[in-house]
């Protein structure tokens, strides 16, 4: 199963959740970001490769869905509304990740 996971700047919180869940057996896991200055800028072949799409926060499903629209038509986007108040591997993120994401695995 391949998860793609979005936040602002891809330096935080979707890099942790791909760290976390890549080690999860037959799950392939990559993160990236809506700003154009993110690490891993979020892209159509991200979008078509994944099969589920976790963003962080509301923002982050308006901007992926006005830019691929038409790529998500049979995919599950799922919005985790996460903050940006973590660090990077953070405990209670990883906590909070493993809580919300798991039920959609």
């Amino acid at each position: 199963m391949n998860l793609l996971f979005i936040c602002s700047e891809n330096r935080l919180r979707s890099p942790t959740a791909a760290t976390v869940f890549a080690a999860y057996e037959g799950i392939q896991a990559i993160s990236a970001g809506t700003n154009r200055d993110a690490e891993t800028p979020v892209s159509g072949d991200l979008i078509e490769w994944a099969d589920i799409i976790f963003v962080m926060e509301r923002s982050h499903r308006k901007k992926v869905t006005a830019k691929f629209n038409a790529l998500l038509k049979d995919k599950k986007l799922v919005c985790l509304s996460i903050p940006d108040n973590y660090e990077y591997m953070h405990a209670e993120l990883v906590q909070l990740l493993k809580r919300r994401v798991e039920q959609h695995l």
